[in-house]
């Protein structure tokens, strides 16, 4: 069957999830007075994405909701284990707002969305949620791209499991097998695409390389070529 539709993945995907939440929380840390709390800036950014990792597989097993996930980062973060929520709640929104303020997509995003608009139907599905992500990639002017934006905290399940690829084909009215997902995790991303039966395509943008089953590309400006070439993508081969 020929590709007729690409689901894309979002944060490091699309949208420069780690560059934000690093200025971000660098502005966040300075702002709150706990700079020097961690051995220096570095180690206190290197420990909340350990956290935030650590926390999103938490929510993805269906250990935790999304509320509860950024409320036990914060209690976590700053060693304050019975933290209340709202005071939780609180901290989190005051990073969000500077996270915000450093929102950006990849350069090659706008391009490869463009690209492909005129060939391929184009829907998200994302292990986050639709409030956080329906607002975000309005916020960066791309939701119409999009025919339907997917989230695991509204869908009750997540990448990499089969059912959370099958819902974004569902929305489609589209066999998996006509349908591409593109993503920035290995596992998460195109290796769960593939096992559900869908071609998954892995945005390996670090140039980690190492996973020669999967379908690889380094950069978007190579996905268009690579959709056209073969509906199935032939042989697993990175494109960079």
């Amino acid at each position: 069957m020929p590709i007729r539709a690409v689901v894309w993945d979002i944060d490091d995907t699309l949208f420069d999830y780690t560059t934000a939440d690093r200025t971000g929380m660098r502005l966040h840390l300075v702002a709150e007075g706990i700079a020097d709390r961690f051995g220096g800036v570095e180690r206190a950014l290197e420990r909340w994405r350990e956290i935030t990792d650590a926390q999103w597989l938490r929510f993805a097993d269906g250990a935790t909701t999304f509320q509860g996930q950024r409320r036990d980062r914060v209690r976590e973060f700053i060693g304050a284990p019975t933290l209340g929520d709202a005071d939780a709640d609180a901290w989190f929104d005051r990073y969000v707002a500077r996270y915000e303020s450093a929102w950006k997509l990849f350069p090659d995003a706008l391009t490869a969305l463009d690209a492909l608009a005129p060939d391929y139907r184009q829907a998200v599905l994302s292990n986050s949620s639709i409030h956080n992500q329906d607002r975000k990639l309005r916020a960066l002017g791309v939701r119409d791209y999009f025919e339907t934006v997917l989230c695991a905290a509204e869908l009750g399940v997540s990448k990499p499991e089969a059912a959370a690829f099958h819902a974004a084909c569902d929305s489609l009215e589209l066999d998996p097998a006509e349908v591409a997902y593109v993503g920035n995790e290995p596992d998460i991303d195109a290796g769960g695409a593939s096992a559900a039966g869908l071609a998954g395509v892995w945005l390996d943008r670090g140039r980690l390389g190492g996973r020669p089953e999967l379908v690889t590309i380094t950069g978007l400006d190579r996905l268009p070529a690579l959709l056209r070439g073969d509906t199935r993508f032939g042989a697993p081969s990175p494109i960079g």
